[in-house]
């Protein structure tokens, strides 16, 4: 009986996919190798690889470069709390998650340009985050500054008092308004490789425009987030009409 190629790629990706589901293959554990499997199997690494794509794609597995093939651990969601900050308090205080930070100043060009309201080439602080929670990146943010408008000792990538960072969370003084526009759609290239997904898993992207009571666009934040590790909460407050007509 000869097997076809996608039929043997399923056949190995059912046979991980056990091992993983019942328990030989522990969270955590990392695969042998490719070369190992595709000889277990008899196929060529073409043929393992697009089975071990199948459980990327299903999250299960996921690829680190330089290291190898691991098992992930059940996934758990955080929480984006709308127009101040990504991590809920008890999110954010889980001694798991772990956040990396990068600061620098770079120009203002092609989207920032109408995102900040700034000329071309006006100096943005710019913050590049990485949220992890355990060797699993969760999500990922670019938040840009108008460089006057930077807080004392931020971009100082040493300085410690970075607690706001660590939480996505609007970094200049309390804005009159936090506008988020908010979709679900593919990943970009970038956006794939920094989540370790696949790129046709569905990413939450968030874009956040804080504005001062003047009018000035103090801040923007573009958040993505795989969309199977991330809630988005937000509370509406409706306002009271104070001219209400007396009785």
């Amino acid at each position: 009986m000869t097997w076809s190629v996608p039929s043997r790629q399923h056949d190995i990706a059912d046979d991980l996919r056990r091992q993983i589901t019942t328990g030989p293959i522990s969270p955590g554990e990392r695969l042998p190798s490719e070369a190992d499997l595709a000889s277990r199997h008899k196929v060529s690494t073409v043929t393992l690889r697009r089975a071990l794509a199948v459980l990327q794609g299903e999250g299960l597995i996921e690829k680190v470069q330089g290291k190898g093939n691991f098992v992930r651990h059940p996934v758990r969601k955080i929480v984006y709390v709308g127009g101040w900050g990504t991590l809920d308090p008890w999110t954010a205080a889980e001694p798991a998650l772990r956040i990396t930070v990068r600061s620098t100043t770079v120009q203002a060009d092609g989207h920032l340009t109408p995102l900040l309201k700034v000329p071309a080439g006006s100096p943005l602080a710019e913050f590049s985050c990485i949220s992890f929670d355990g060797e699993s990146p969760h999500g990922l943010a670019r938040i840009y500054i108008p460089r006057d408008l930077a807080p004392a000792g931020l971009l100082d990538n040493a300085s410690a008092d970075r607690a706001p960072i660590t939480r996505f969370a609007v970094l200049t003084v309390p804005p009159a308004a936090a506008r988020e526009t908010i979709c679900g759609r593919p990943p970009t290239p970038e956006e794939a490789s920094t989540l370790r997904i696949a790129s046709t898993a569905p990413v939450l992207a968030i874009t956040r425009v804080a504005t001062a009571a003047t009018g000035r666009v103090v801040e923007a934040a573009l958040l993505a987030f795989p969309g199977d590790r991330i809630d988005a909460v937000f509370t509406t407050h409706h306002a009271l009409n104070e001219r209400q007509p007396q009785r």
